[in-house]
């Protein structure tokens, strides 16, 4: 009966849409400041070069000489690939990137996690990581499988506090290069896929990032083995990446860079997180300028992607798109800028990441 009052009137219908139709217009009138290139140098610390990821078991980037080109082009002086695997494969990733283009790519190796379905697989790890590092790895990817999917000779999940590890993360220690740490992911995957998670259409469209059922550890427990490592291994170097692990909790990260001086973030695909709580972020890497590495995760790196990462961090801008997803799959807000002083980004740009990779330097 409504209805059809509004028709007779002559008034307009209202307009149901699905969530996944919606593309408001943001009405606010406020500056915008495109940076092309970074305004200092800059070193991405967290970037896919290689093959592990692709579809076709192809490199990710075809063509190197025009990726230094693109470099080149946006002030970014160098590139950490987290990509190397190990044997054959590393060697192949050093050899198209660190060795044939000294000084702009820096190689990181895993460890093959399949040794953990044989008891003393501490020690093998450890082994082959030598040999990673022997054969040129810059440092050491561990992934969010460890904790989530990979189980040892008893069928258990393996997490990162096991003592049984504590060789491989001494090795990393001994051999000096940094661990790069993705421990857990975003809260919102350890929760249902329902109304309320503000991840929905992200689990929806990719419903393996699901870990809220119960043959997932509770994201608190993977937290928990990660400062656990952290705190027992202090010579060696842990990079928790994306923000530490948990930006929708600053305060988790800033604890964790008061208490453990090996320990460093970068924020590599979290400015989603960051950049909705501007102030929390900034005054996080005002406190730890020596901490924060610069790092986007692309697959592959891309320019527009990287002038949206350098507004973030030298502007001042407010509400401005934080991806080129449409809609955004890693949240539907929009993002403020940090504004960084000259010398807090010379260090989160490039500086820690130089030190920690001294291959770059």
């Amino acid at each position: 009966m409504m209805e059809y009052c509004l028709r007779d009137q002559g008034m307009s219908m209202p307009y149901d849409p699905p969530l996944s139709a919606y593309r408001p217009i943001s009405q606010l009138k406020v500056p915008a400041h495109e940076v092309e290139r970074a305004a200092l140098p800059a070193v991405d610390a967290h970037i896919h070069l290689g093959r592990w990821l692709t579809e076709d078991g192809g490199w990710m980037v075809k063509d190197v000489p025009a990726l230094i080109g693109m470099m080149d082009e946006l002030n970014l002086r160098g590139m950490v690939n987290l990509d190397g695997r190990w044997g054959r494969e590393l060697a192949e990733n050093i050899e198209r990137y660190d060795a044939a283009h000294p000084g702009r790519f820096a190689t990181f190796c895993h460890v093959d996690w399949s040794l953990a379905a044989e008891p003393g697989f501490g020690e093998r790890l450890a082994a082959q990581l030598r040999r990673s590092v022997a054969e040129g790895a810059a440092g050491l990817k561990v992934w969010k499988d460890v904790g989530l999917r990979v189980r040892d000779d008893r069928g258990e999940l393996l997490m990162l506090d096991d003592p049984r590890l504590d060789p491989l993360w001494a090795a990393v220690g001994e051999c000096g290069v940094p661990i790069a740490l993705h421990t857990a992911d975003p809260v919102a995957f350890f929760e249902p896929a329902d109304e309320r998670n503000e991840r929905l259409e992200q689990l929806t469209a990719r419903p393996d990032w699901n870990f809220s059922g119960p043959e997932f550890p509770p994201f608190q427990r993977l937290m928990d083995a990660m400062e656990a490592m952290i705190a027992k291994h202090p010579a060696t170097t842990v990079i928790g990446v994306h923000a530490g692990c948990w930006p929708e909790n600053l305060a988790f990260a800033g604890r964790l860079l008061d208490a453990y001086p090996n320990f460093h973030i970068d924020i590599a695909a979290r400015i989603a997180e960051l950049g909705r709580q501007p102030r929390t972020a900034r005054a996080l890497m005002l406190r730890h300028p020596d901490r924060v590495l610069f790092g986007t995760d692309e697959i592959p790196p891309h320019r527009a992607v990287y002038r949206v990462h350098f507004r973030f961090m030298e502007t001042d801008d407010e509400a401005f798109a934080h991806s080129l997803d449409d809609p955004p799959q890693m949240g539907r807000w929009t993002i403020s800028g940090l504004h960084l002083p000259a010398e807090v980004l010379r260090q989160v740009y490039a500086g820690n990441a130089l030190r920690l990779v001294p291959r770059l330097a």
